[in-house]
């Protein structure tokens, strides 16, 4: 898998080939061809990996808290330059080409689904109602940070991090007309992006 990432990462979506990778990987173009069947097959795993392994799911104790963790950790994944490169060669191609939509496509789908928990949890906590739609809410946050990251151009931050975490947040809260959370939580902080 890091052979694709720095082939994605040095040469681009369009640019990557089994060839680079498997020269790169020290493998036979066979061997990545019999187990992953196509360049896009290999592509789907390492965003799968990334969606997998790279965000672990935040659990400290409020809605609040675990969106800005989890913002937080996106924020560094994106801080890496091999990863940001990576990523932003997938997002550019996700625009142009189908096969890599459907890979980028399935890429948040698999990470939108593991981090829905974090809703689930809010709910039980009685912070959000419990038929919120977790995986809008994970959507939100993951549009809000990739938006602001690859199509305005700010830096991947703390700053920004906090600031995407508090309009999900509020927005959640909003929504149910609950704007402070549990009893006894102070109010969401004012964001000023």
């Amino acid at each position: 898998m890091r052979a694709a990432l720095e082939e994605m990462v040095e040469h681009g979506y369009a640019g990557t080939t089994v060839e680079r990778v498997a020269v790169r990987a020290g493998v036979a173009k066979t061997t990545i061809y019999r187990r992953w069947g196509s360049l896009d097959g290999v592509l789907a795993d390492l965003m799968a990996d990334q969606a997998a392994q790279d965000i672990p799911v935040p659990d400290e104790g409020n809605l609040a808290a675990d969106l800005q963790a989890l913002a937080r950790a996106v924020v560094a994944s994106l801080s890496d330059p091999a990863v940001h490169g990576a990523f932003a060669s997938m997002l550019v191609a996700a625009i142009q080409q189908p096969a890599a939509r459907e890979v980028f496509d399935r890429f948040l789908a698999s990470r939108v689904a593991r981090m829905t928990v974090v809703i689930d949890r809010a709910a039980a906590r009685g912070e959000v109602p419990p038929d919120t739609d977790g995986s809008e809410l994970m959507r939100t946050l993951a549009a809000l940070l990739y938006s602001r990251i690859f199509l305005i151009g700010e830096p991947a931050s703390r700053a920004l991090a906090d600031a995407a975490a508090a309009m999900v947040t509020a927005a959640a809260r909003e929504q149910h007309g609950n704007t402070t959370g549990t009893i006894g939580e102070s109010a969401v902080p004012s964001v000023r992006p």
